[in-house]
């Protein structure tokens, strides 16, 4: 019974995180703001090659490398294909990042991983159908449209959005401390059978690699490396557990959870070192 109130809350905790913090993010920006960092044509071309040939490359060598169960092996190669996290411009809020290249970023990459994941999945594993609309619809309705609807009321009303955008930017804050804390106490058991079959390891290796390697593409300005950085390691895990659900048993998504907490445990303090330099960098 504690378990399935838990679980509602956790659920509750995603939608009114992702929901509240794409609507205040369209509240304090302007389209041109978004569109503005995404006509460097250089450093879209890298972030689509970080994102969506490198990431996965290395999920892949990483299944090589690291005996891991077939349900684990599945989901760092489900989790490798999907991008665009709505996570993004809260770890780019901390690392003192450029904002509205991380909302730009985000949305590029999950219009991207929409129309990738569903030729690519099948190719990386074999066997496995994906509809794209399902994906597509889930990040829409939970992403896309919360942010159309800030911006618009930005545009034609900027009193009432600047009224408005501290209290859902804090809402989004309080669910996402809710969520981080209800995904350790639901998956800790899980947490601690993964560590006997290196799934945990296999986790922390891959996020690892693929925050410095969208870090070093992101070019020489730091609010846009570590926005590249952490976008690049942020996976989109709305879209994997889409995926999931339709094709995989209850250990991959079980994986994909873990994987999920034990990414913000990683990302949220990361995002705060790069913020503190950051901060260095510009009082120098």
């Amino acid at each position: 019974m504690m378990t399935e109130i838990m679980e509602t809350l956790a659920m509750l905790s995603v939608l009114v995180f992702v929901i509240g913090s794409m609507f205040s993010m369209g509240l304090s920006l302007k389209m041109k703001q978004i569109i503005e960092p995404l006509r460097n044509a250089r450093l879209v071309i890298l972030a689509l090659v970080a994102n969506f040939i490198l990431v996965p490359a290395i999920a892949y060598i990483v299944t090589l490398v690291i005996p891991l169960d077939e349900s684990v092996r599945i989901g760092l190669i489900l989790l490798s294909t999907a991008a665009g996290a709505p996570f993004l411009p809260k770890l780019a809020e901390a690392a003192k990042g450029n904002l509205a290249f991380s909302v730009g970023l985000m949305v590029l990459l999950m219009v991207v991983t929409i129309i990738y994941l569903p030729i690519v999945l099948p190719l990386l594993l074999g066997g496995v159908e994906v509809n794209p609309w399902d994906i597509a619809r889930s990040l829409i309705v939970m992403m896309l449209i919360p942010l159309a609807i800030g911006l618009f009321i930005n545009t034609r009303y900027s009193e009432a959005a600047a009224k408005m955008q501290p209290t859902f930017g804090q809402a989004s804050n309080i669910a996402l401390l809710a969520l981080a804390v209800l995904g350790l106490v639901l998956n800790f058991s899980s947490m601690i059978g993964l560590v006997g079959s290196l799934g945990i390891l296999a986790g922390i290796i891959f996020i690892v690699i693929s925050l410095v390697v969208g870090y070093l593409l992101g070019g020489s300005d730091g609010g846009i490396k570590s926005v590249m950085g952490l976008g690049t390691a942020q996976r989109n895990i709305s879209a994997a557990l889409v995926v999931a659900g339709q094709n995989f048993g209850a250990d991959v998504i079980t994986y994909l959870m873990v994987i999920a907490v034990i990414g913000l445990v990683i990302l949220m303090p990361a995002a705060g070192e790069l913020g503190k330099r950051m901060a260095k960098e510009s009082g120098s």
